[in-house]
Formats: structure tokens, sequence, C-alpha cells
């Protein structure tokens, strides 16, 4: 554990100085007054306004709170923002990295990706055992909440019944920051499994940029001439940037 601050999971809005918040043995004692007066501003600004009223940085430290209850937190928060650029890009990070930062420990790793996870199953939902293609601002919405600020690259499928309803969302590969291999066989062959009758392929750029490279056409080419040949429809495949996507059938590659 970093040095500087102390781990601790507790819940997010339990009053400060309460038994509920009380440190570990080797931290005794109530919560500084001006931190638990700060702690108080920030919690009735959000429960007032909502996340829209705040920051990147104080929305952040509402999340620090729950893993670090007698410290300031406001330090570490911008430490993360400096590091990592913004909000969603500190949330998304992968344990390794995060644990790169001076003051980060397992308490503040687990309470980001609890944050994570909410978000990406939240997303989730809207989609899963729905008829896709007219639910398409939602796929996006979770496409790019589970992919968009990734570091390295992320090869998803979709797999659709006959009325197009999503019956199983797989990741089938990771990749490196540029590149992720992909066998059109191996995906025909799930599909089949899960009698699956249409597929969206679904991979992110993390360089932002989700303009298609070569590799990228070609290997959609060879998905959709296998997919064909079994009587399986690809309907798209989305290329996920930082701030945008790119879909092969309205830029004409399908």
């Amino acid at each position: 554990m970093a040095q500087g601050f102390s781990d601790a999971s507790l819940p997010l809005f339990a009053p400060d100085g309460d038994e509920d918040e009380a440190a570990p043995a080797a931290l005794p004692g109530r919560l500084p007054s001006y931190i638990a007066d700060h702690r108080k501003r920030l919690r009735s600004r959000f429960m007032e306004g909502g996340a829209a009223a705040m920051p990147d940085y104080e929305l952040l430290e509402l999340v620090l709170f729950r893993a670090i209850p007698r410290q300031d937190v406001k330090p570490l928060a911008r430490l993360l923002l400096d590091t990592f650029g913004d909000f969603n890009r500190v949330v998304s990070a992968t344990p390794a990295r995060l644990m790169m930062v001076k003051g980060v420990g397992e308490a503040v790793v687990q309470e980001l990706k609890i944050v994570e996870a909410a978000a990406q199953r939240m997303m989730r939902a809207r989609v899963i055992n729905r008829p896709l293609l007219g639910s398409w601002d939602a796929l996006l919405d979770y496409c790019h909440t589970a992919m968009a600020h990734r570091e390295t690259e992320q090869f998803r499928i979709l797999f659709l019944d006959r009325k197009n309803v999503l019956i199983a969302d797989e990741e089938q590969a990771r990749g490196t920051v540029d590149h992720v291999p992909v066998y059109p066989r191996e995906v025909v062959k799930r599909a089949l499994e899960l009698n699956a009758s249409a597929l969206i392929l679904v991979h992110n750029h993390p360089s932002g940029d989700p303009t298609p490279s070569e590799a990228d056409i070609s290997m959609t080419c060879q998905v959709q001439d296998a997919a064909h040949a079994l009587g399986i429809t690809l309907h798209d495949h989305l290329i996920i940037g930082k701030s945008r996507e790119l879909s092969f059938k309205s830029q004409g590659y399908l």
C-alpha cells in the first residue's frame, strides 16, 4: 500500500464520525472537522444537484471517501485526473495502472472498479434480450461505456436471434494497443453454438480514432463471407473511439 493514504471500505453516505465510518484500530479518533465539513458539503451538493453540478475531481472525491475515510482525498483525486485525463479514464484504468499512482491501494482500486462495473451493468441492461436494431442509441452507449477508454484493443461479438434480439455479448479476444487477433472460423463456430442468426462485431481503438485499418476491413470481409456461407447475417462492425464510433455499414464497408 502506498504511503499517505489508508484503505478501508465504507458506505458512501455514512455520516462523518459515525461508528459505521470508524477508522481501523491504527487510526483512532474522529475525522478532523475541516475534512468532515468538506465531505458534508460535497454530499449535500451531490444530493441536491446531482453529478452535473460537480466537476470531475469532486465526483471522484465522493468515490474515494469510501476507501479513505480519515484523510483529505482531494490531492489524490486531482493526481488521478492529472495521470489519466478525466473521470471516465480513471474509472476504466486497469488495476495495475491505478496501483502505480502514489496513494492508491487495493481499497481505492476496488471502489473505482465497482463504479465501472455498475455503469457497464446499467448500460448492458438496456440492450440485453431486446431487439438491437431498434435500440441502436442504447447499444452505442453500452459499447462506449464498456470499451471507449480501454488501453488495449478488445474484440466483442453481439449474437442476435431471428428477431434481432441480443442473446449473448461475448469478448472474443484482447490484444495490444493497436491489434487484436480475430479468427473468422471461431466467430462463426460460436454463432452456431448459440443458434444465432445474426452478428454485430465491435472493437475499440485505444488511439481514440475509429478509422478502420486495412486489417480491420479485411477481417470483417472474411467474417462476413464465413457467416454468409452458413446463413448468418453480419449486420455491422462498430469501431469504438474515445468520443465517437464508426459503423462499417454506414460507411459503405458492408
